[in-house]
């Protein structure tokens, strides 16, 4: 356990933050999760909830608890499934 007021008063602010950054980062999760879902089922709300990803995750960078480097990165990677072309299934030759 801390000694100074200060430490003490760190423990708590950290506390604080480790809160507020889990329920951010568990709604970006989740958001891009439900994105993808989207997209590899080709729902035709896809765009929709892509938007709202990628909104939700300029927000959180904003706000500091995900780098915007990641930030970016997650965007890229979330257009680069949606232009992805449809995987049709081949024949088999006999």
């Amino acid at each position: 356990m801390a000694n100074l007021k200060a430490s003490k008063k760190d423990i708590i602010r950290t506390k604080r933050n480790k809160l507020r950054n889990q329920h951010y980062t568990s709604m970006v999760k989740t958001r891009i999760k439900n994105a993808v879902d989207a997209i590899e089922s080709r729902h035709e709300n896809a765009t929709e909830l892509l938007k709202i990803a990628q909104k939700t995750i300029d927000q959180v960078a904003a706000k500091g608890i995900i780098h915007k480097n990641t930030a970016s990165r997650k965007k890229s990677s979330l257009m680069k499934k949606l232009n992805q072309p449809a995987v049709t299934p081949q024949k088999s030759k006999k």
